[in-house]
């Protein structure tokens, strides 16, 4: 009879207890929008901007077909107005709160609600938070209104005696690439770009939970799990609860006035650690997390966390000093890209574009991103993604190639922009470094900005610099994100500066700018290559979409907008000539640009994790674009790869096996990302290009963890033929000596020609492909008697093939796959160097 009292007793109490959590609805709909010049109101999109809703009307043409972007220029000249209405219910209104969060606004804008000013706003990269509760009712009216960036602008310039470089866009807080870069258009931006939030709630609040590692060792990780409530009034009987599948952890408190933050420790016996998806995985505990007020439920948050350690080390030897990160304790070398935005209009950038273009990534065996400082700190979705595949973020601050002002409005922006960023980021295990800008200092010291300025002026603008970057950011980091380490500029040096070999992380782009030949990147390697990169066209997809024709033109007007290097289109012509024909054909042209882009970048990987451990990082310039356009990109703005994600794909494998010539030697290296050793069976194979075996070499190796071996040297006298006649086949057939009882047997491969490409004695092409349906779209076999250089399959159809720029050796079947949702492919072709250099119609 006790027993059923207790029971009943209980279920009383839950019958009484009640969730009382604060409701968040959007404020997303019935949107319209207007230029301040114009009467007429138009619908608008939100999340959005003002760029997408003019051509979702036509009122402007598509900015990115032709030369568009040139007649588009007016937009950011006006101002603009946003207007809605939108109804509360009873029971919103009753409540004791009701906020109103913009999580981004483009930027300089006046917020109305029922005709009274809420407040005004200057940073797209803050959350600005505004209580409602004096002005709701019912049916209301909110109304905002968007300033040319141009008026603060010019007021700000015109406080100081001295011009700061580069021009207007330091003085606006906002991404810096849409004034225009030499990859993107000038689409300047105004509008609601983020989401909007109506949050209604009682007398208790959570407002953010944070776990923060304190320690982590093999046998036991102790969090700080901080949470931050906001309260109407001091509340005696609060509790809050940690729980996950293992564990459940309650602690009951006093809850006081305003907004604090409380916290509670948690231990985790034996955890599992988070690593990048090449060595290990990367493993995510869910916890549960509820806010109590006696009985009532107040609030609930569901958290991912990853228990990792991550370091920059910079230890000072004979040779300068190191740049290498230790995740968990072990050096790893980063292999990987700088990231930008994915679209001009953030709007049009959906979850699916960001699960392909991070899938992307980990199939190229990238470890690491680089998030660039001229675009956005990027939604959650995309550290939430690199989360869960393992792959590690280089987080700048949103500052990049400029000196900006150090009056005390700018500071407090910035200030409270980073405090912003650096609390909604931390959360995320695959953040690995927070950067304060990009080339600020570089650029200030050896790009000649200085010249113009007196002492004083020069004095005032280092200082300025110095406020923001040495004692803002870092300082910021250091209250809110300890565990993260603050990098004060990307490079360190420049290639104008000879300790950029030898210190720090460096961006090199002597080819390139400097015109210097590929070999510079075997020639001058530093610590960690954060940046170096070449430009070549994108696929005929998107060249197709800007030009607006079928045909393949590498001379269209478009290229006005489309090619945004002064020097571009030369630059890729001479380096080409350098190694390849050069074709008089546009679809010729675009896929030898393509091959000549992925040779010149992959001899940097290479000689980078050759080097290793002096180097330990390789992130190229650049991943993705954000609009179709002639860039450095491996993966164009349609999602088609280039040639060079396909060979980084290759140059980034855990185990690579690189050749280099020296000094009339093939010496062939073996790099091993792996964290134990491998021991098998390595073969260097030498053909001629009909399959005629030419030299061969095996031998047994034991390759130690995570290095870089020189395994084999072969005088290149030794091969008795000249080299445009052959091609080297490198197999190691390996397993690991670890102790565990399943031992995998794997195979990495490589080919490595001695002579260049336009000097290879290639055989007339003679290739065949066979096409077979599959579940998810087709299998392609190639096949050829001789060696076949570079094979390129392409078709109209959207989709992904599995290799391409592939070498055929003789009488071998390659297999590819092309997923699609295409019903056929009958339009596949293919090109290959082979018939390109055989074309006698060709200027050589």
């Amino acid at each position: 009879m006790t027993k059923y009292y207790t029971l009943l007793l209980a279920l009383l109490v839950l019958s009484c207890a009640k969730n009382d959590q604060p409701t968040v609805t959007t404020l997303h709909q019935n949107w319209e929008f207007k230029s301040a010049k114009d009467t007429i109101w138009n619908s608008a999109t939100v999340p959005g901007n003002v760029y997408s809703d003019l051509l979702a009307h036509d009122k402007i043409p598509d900015p990115f077909v032709g030369s568009n972007e040139l007649n588009v220029q007016w937009v950011p000249t006006h101002d603009w107005e946003y207007k809605t209405t939108f109804t509360l219910d009873e029971k919103t209104l009753k409540t004791s709160n009701i906020e109103l969060t913009f999580e981004g606004l483009d930027t300089y804008a006046d917020i109305y609600l029922n005709d009274s000013l809420l407040g005004k706003t200057n940073n797209a990269f803050r959350t600005w938070t505004f209580d409602i509760k004096p002005f709701a009712k019912k049916d209301n009216a909110m109304y905002i209104r968007f300033f040319k960036t141009s008026i603060h602008e010019e007021k700000e310039a015109g406080k100081l005696d001295y011009v700061l470089p580069p021009g207007p866009r330091v003085f606006t807080r906002k991404a810096q690439f849409q004034y225009g870069w030499d990859w993107g258009p000038i689409v300047n931006t105004s509008g609601i770009w983020k989401p909007i939030k109506i949050t209604s709630w009682n007398d208790v609040k959570l407002d953010d939970v944070f776990f923060k590692q304190e320690s982590l060792t093999d046998s036991l990780a102790s969090i700080s799990v901080e949470y931050t409530i906001t309260a109407n009034k001091d509340e005696e009987n609060a509790s809050f609860e940690v729980k996950n599948k293992e564990f459940t952890h309650t602690v009951e408190f006093p809850v006081y006035k305003g907004t604090h933050t409380y916290a509670t420790r948690i231990r985790i016996q034996n955890p599992k650690r988070w690593w990048t998806f090449n060595l290990g995985e990367p493993h995510l505990y869910t916890f549960e997390t509820t806010l109590k007020q006696g009985n009532d439920t107040k609030g609930q948050q569901n958290v991912k966390v990853g228990l990792r350690t991550i370091e920059l080390i910079r230890d000072k030897d004979s040779l300068g000093e190191t740049f290498f990160f230790k995740l968990n304790g072990v050096p790893v070398f980063m292999k990987g890209a700088n990231y930008i935005p994915q679209h001009s209009m953030q709007n049009k950038v959906t979850d699916a574009h960001y699960e392909k273009l991070l899938n992307d990534t980990k199939n190229a065996n990238m470890n690491m991103l680089r998030v660039w400082g001229g675009g956005i700190y990027e939604n959650d979705i995309f550290y939430e993604l690199c989360d869960e595949k393992g792959i590690l973020v280089w987080q700048d601050f949103m500052f990049a190639c400029a000196m900006y002002p150090g009056d005390k409005a700018f500071l407090e922006n910035v200030q409270q922009e980073a405090i912003d960023q650096v609390k909604r980021l931390r959360k995320h295990a695959s953040l690995a470094l927070w950067c304060g800008n990009n080339e600020n200092n570089e650029a200030w010291h050896r790009w000649g900005w200085q010249t113009d300025k007196t002492e004083a002026q020069k004095k005032q603008i280092w200082d300025d610099y110095i406020k923001v970057f040495n004692r803002i950011l870092p300082e910021t980091v250091a209250k809110y994100n300890p565990s993260i380490d603050y990098w004060e500029s990307s490079p360190s040096y420049g290639r104008g500066n000879p300790k950029f070999q030898f210190e720090g992380d460096a961006h090199d782009w002597g080819v390139w700018h400097d015109a210097l030949p590929f070999e510079r990147f075997e020639e001058k390697v530093p610590r960690f290559m954060s940046e170096f990169g070449f430009q070549s066209f994108p696929s005929y997809e998107a060249i197709r979409a800007f030009t607006g024709e079928d045909s393949i033109s590498i001379n269209h007007d478009s290229y006005i907008t489309h090619q945004k290097h002064p020097r571009g289109f030369n630059l890729i012509r001479e380096y080409m000539a350098r190694d390849y024909p050069v074709p008089t054909s546009g679809d010729d042209y675009v896929y030898m640009s393509q091959l000549t882009q992925a040779k010149g970048m992959t001899m940097g990987m290479e000689a980078e994790r050759r080097a290793m451990p002096y180097c330990m990082g390789s992130l190229y310039w650049q991943l993705n674009d954000c609009w179709p356009v002639v860039s450095w990109s491996s993966i164009d703005f349609m999602g088609n790869w280039k040639a060079l994600h396909y060979k980084a794909k290759k140059s980034f494998e855990d185990v690579l096996i690189s050749s280099i010539v020296e000094n009339d030697t093939i010496n062939t290296y073996i790099v091993s990302d792996k964290l134990q050793a491998l021991e098998g069976d390595f073969t260097l194979t030498f053909l001629d290009f009909n399959g005629k075996s030419i030299l061969s070499k095996k031998q047994k190796l034991t390759i130690p963890a995570n290095t870089s071996q020189l395994v084999v040297k072969t005088a290149l006298p030794d091969i008795n033929e000249k080299p445009e006649n052959y091609v080297m086949k490198a197999v190691f057939d390996y397993a690991s000596s670890s102790s565990s009882s399943s031992v995998s047997v794997s195979t990495s491969s490589s080919l490595f020609y001695v002579s260049r490409p336009k000097d290879l004695k290639l055989p007339e092409e003679n290739i065949s492909t066979k096409v077979n349906n599959t579940n998810k779209g087709f299998s392609i076999e190639v096949s050829a008697k001789t060696l076949q250089k570079d094979v390129f399959l392409y078709t109209k159809a959207k989709g992904h093939f599995s290799d391409n720029f592939f070498d055929v050796l003789p009488n071998q079947t390659v297999t590819i796959t092309f997923t699609t949702n295409a019903e056929n492919i009958d339009d596949l072709a293919f090109k290959t160097l082979n018939n390109i250099k055989n074309n006698s119609a060709l200027a050589y």
